[in-house]
């Protein structure tokens, strides 16, 4: 048993290095103040109070909860019937399918931006707002799809049969087959599309033309470009606390969905 806990170490130094370390240096930057030295340090909050208080900031953040709202519900009515039609086909087709969904996540997600870019010149009227959401749902989508086809393709058929024996018809089995016990996987896709979409920065940048400023992008500039470590990981502090409670309701209502 020691000799198997001692392969973690190796694991577990990964871990303290790149992402304990990290994580205490960002705390440390968020609570004090820019400019001090080595061994002394002072303390406050202002950085978040600075954040709080100021409507900018709070727009930009309502900003980035709503793209990202957006693209996950949009995902999620594109994604399900797609995840349907996929699981209602014979296996060798379904793998054929989901293969040819997964070839596109194999390719850079900075090409394929830079991709819809070139797209999305053609078209003058867009706005910032609508060429920045079609950069995020075409980029989340298959995530969307996969777990939600993952979800369907367990259901036993012996289910459907047997809601059709009671007299149900397709609709009616539909809504109490398949959508229930299907749950779990919207709620995985929502996990695996809301919380990216919320803290992009790369989409945006590129299809929002600089006129479109999310979160991430916010988070991006003060620590690149105005050099405010300070603020900047106070603003990244804000953004994991609300990513860690979205996780946690999305944790709790697919507890409650296997429960039921």
């Amino acid at each position: 048993m020691k000799s198997f806990f001692r392969m973690s170490y190796p694991y577990i130094l990964w871990i303290a290095l790149f992402i304990v370390a990290p994580m205490v240096m960002i705390l440390l930057y968020a609570v004090t103040r820019s400019g001090n030295g080595t061994i002394t340090f002072s303390f406050t909050m202002e950085n978040f109070a600075r954040f709080l208080s100021d409507p900018t900031f709070l727009k930009v953040l309502w900003t980035s909860l709503r793209i990202a709202f957006l693209t996950t519900v949009f995902c999620i009515l594109i994604g399900y019937p797609a995840a349907l039609f996929i699981a209602g086909l014979p296996e060798k087709r379904q793998t054929l399918m989901i293969l040819l969904l997964t070839l596109p996540m194999w390719i850079n997600m900075l090409l394929k931006t830079y991709a819809w870019r070139g797209i999305l010149m053609n078209f003058e009227d867009l706005s910032s707002e609508i060429r920045v959401f079609i950069g995020m749902v075409y980029d989340f989508l298959p995530y969307m799809i996969i777990q939600i086809h993952t979800a369907i393709a367990k259901l036993d058929p012996n289910l459907k049969t047997a809601a059709y024996d009671l007299g149900a018809n397709p609709w009616k089995t539909f809504l109490k087959v398949t959508l229930p016990l299907s749950v779990p996987g919207i709620i995985s896709g929502i996990t695996l599309v809301f919380l990216p979409a919320v803290s992009s920065f790369v989409i945006p940048k590129l299809l929002g033309g600089g006129n479109y400023v999310l979160i991430g992008n916010l988070i991006e500039t003060y620590f690149l470009v105005a050099g405010d470590w300070n603020f900047g990981s106070a603003i990244s502090l804000i953004m994991a606390l609300i990513i860690i409670l979205s996780m946690y309701l999305t944790k709790k209502l697919d507890t409650t969905a296997k429960e039921e």
